[in-house]
């Protein structure tokens, strides 16, 4: 039978300073909550607003798979690897952190905010050699299906980290129904509602809703109303920490 984990969005925590509005689903930084660590492989999963021209200083990272989407505006990335980078929404970053880099994340634009979610993963492997990498979101990809951006072996259409662990994004109509398919004995998958509204199992979801099923081998769900776009973490459940 499948297990269920619901996060509404007026449930995660919120913090917010003169430069940054992010919501916080799990522990991270000052925010810690003993039953909100992880969901399997999935550490971190944050929907932040950063002002213009204001980000994250140069920080250091070590053994995390870390994804960036940009939902609004960009990012201007730089490491200690010599990566100097923008990305704007419609493309994503990841960083195989490994044996450790130093980073900085800012704003890039000059008057509007930018809104991108930043997801971490463990690893499959610790201490491997670092490296970065970036992908060109194409809409058809993932219009009235998932499609697959992130995966264990790099594509075309999909970037590559170190875990059997899998992001994909579908958009969808009003009133569409829609299936997703765990990509991986052993995995779950954590569903964000990124906009719209849709029911999985009798559950209703809105923008900012999460919702994490395991042990099952796929689930099936609907759009409420309107057009609904819904980001998947596929993530192996039984992991050493």
């Amino acid at each position: 039978m499948s297990k269920y984990i619901l996060h509404k969005e007026d449930s995660r925590h919120h913090e917010y300073n003169d430069w940054l509005d992010s919501k916080k689903t799990f522990s991270f930084g000052d925010y810690y909550n003993p039953k909100r660590i992880h969901f399997g492989a999935l550490r971190v999963f944050n929907d932040d607003i950063v002002k213009a021209q204001k980000g994250f200083g140069k920080h250091p990272h070590d053994n995390m798979e870390i994804i960036s989407i940009p939902l609004e505006g960009s990012l201007i990335h730089q490491d200690n690897l010599g990566n100097e980078e923008v990305i704007r929404a419609g493309e994503i970053q990841v960083m195989s952190t490994g044996s450790g880099v130093f980073h900085s994340e800012y704003n890039h634009e000059t008057d509007t905010a930018t809104r991108f979610l930043q997801i971490w993963i463990y690893p499959s492997a610790l201490n491997v050699t670092p490296h970065y990498g970036r992908l060109t979101l194409k809409d058809e990809w993932f219009d009235h299906r998932f499609g697959t951006f992130v995966a264990p072996v790099a594509s075309e259409k999909a970037a590559m980290i170190h875990q059997d662990a899998y992001l994909s994004m579908g958009r969808f109509s009003a009133d569409e129904t829609f299936q997703y398919t765990i990509q991986q004995n052993g995995n779950g998958a954590y569903l964000y509602v990124i906009d719209g509204t849709v029911e999985i199992d009798g559950h209703v979801l809105s923008a900012g809703d999460a919702l994490g099923i395991s042990e099952t081998a796929a689930f099936d769900g609907r759009v409420k109303s309107g057009n609904a776009t819904l980001l998947v973490v596929d993530v192996p459940m039984n992991i050493q920490l």
